[in-house]
């Protein structure tokens, strides 16, 4: 079970993420200090109801899909498939480099014979 905390957390940052928005610029839509926002997010943090309010007004969203744990198994999932990505992409390219300085090597090895 996730910690509600850290549920809450976690979706914010998405949220936030997903509109381009600072900890910075949220704190002073919302009214608050900017470590809060950061202790939130962390999950240190637990905002009054005041408060998640004007954090989903903010964010235009309604205050229950704070809580809400499909946008954290999807966020998951998506930065699971980027990092298999960027790690296919990383073995590809070593694989082409490895063949093209194994080319240039066969290469300059039949031009001196």
């Amino acid at each position: 079970m996730t910690n509600l905390r850290q549920l809450l957390g976690s979706n914010i940052k998405i949220y936030r993420n997903a509109c381009g928005i600072s900890q910075s610029k949220l704190a002073e839509w919302v009214d608050t200090a900017t470590n809060y926002i950061s202790a939130i997010e962390a999950g240190r943090r637990f905002p009054s109801v005041e408060v998640l309010e004007k954090i989903a007004f903010a964010l235009k969203i309604d205050t229950p899909e704070l809580f809400s744990t499909k946008n954290v198994r999807l966020f998951a999932t998506r930065r699971d498939l980027e990092e298999q990505i960027w790690l296919n992409i990383g073995q590809n390219l070593s694989n082409y480099i490895s063949k093209s300085v194994s080319d240039l090597k066969k290469h300059k090895i039949n031009e001196k014979i």
